[in-house]
């Protein structure tokens, strides 16, 4: 798994620090931790986003989106969702398709990386579930959130290749598979028409 650096939970070995404290530095591994699946596809690190980046993109265009298209949705629940969607890989690692591990032994490294990071918290039980829904996919929100990820990677995608970077095509046919719902077909649609028409 490549990052940039030491986790930095590491360096709190042999301390006592109050559990937010503690929960910054696990979570700091966030901006650590490159998204592997670029740098498996190319992409230098130099130029390669971090779980964070992608975390903050996603934030944003969950907050953007919703705020324009999904006026029934719990907006605050789809932003803490986007927020805390990939705390599962602040131990577990980013780990991808072509690692080869099974989804089931993935989801429960994932869980226990969540548990271990924000059961610590006063209102851990909530933000786990709140993990443990938008990974289940069955309430209107989590199922947002989940075509939102997808989305954002599409988008990337086409942002690296417009830089010469990778061909998206490949990420684009999975955003393909994910997205359902109509107003982010759209926006899907729209980037493949840019794509086309590019240069």
């Amino acid at each position: 798994m490549q990052t940039k650096g030491p986790h930095p939970g590491d360096l709190l070995q042999g301390r006592r620090a109050l559990p937010i404290i503690e929960v910054f530095y696990e979570f700091n591994q966030l901006k650590q931790l490159y998204r592997q699946g670029w740098l498996h596809r190319g992409v230098p690190p130099e130029r390669c986003e971090s779980v964070a980046e992608h975390t903050f993109s996603m934030a944003i265009l969950a907050m953007i989106i919703a705020d324009r298209y999904y006026p029934e949705l719990d907006r605050l629940k789809v932003l803490r969702m986007a927020l805390l969607h990939d705390f599962g890989e602040i131990y577990a690692g980013d780990i991808v398709p072509t690692d080869g591990i099974d989804s089931a032994v993935k989801h429960q490294r994932e869980l226990d990386a969540v548990r271990r990071v924000l059961g610590k918290l006063a209102h851990g039980d909530e933000y786990v579930a709140l993990w443990q829904e938008y990974e289940d996919g069955a309430t209107p929100e989590g199922r947002f959130v989940k075509q939102i990820d997808r989305l954002e990677m599409a988008l990337q995608a086409v942002l690296y290749e417009q830089a010469g970077l990778v061909d998206a095509g490949q990420f684009i046919e999975s955003a393909t598979r994910a997205i359902a719902d109509a107003p982010l077909i759209d926006i899907l649609n729209a980037l493949l028409l840019m794509r086309s028409t590019a240069g």
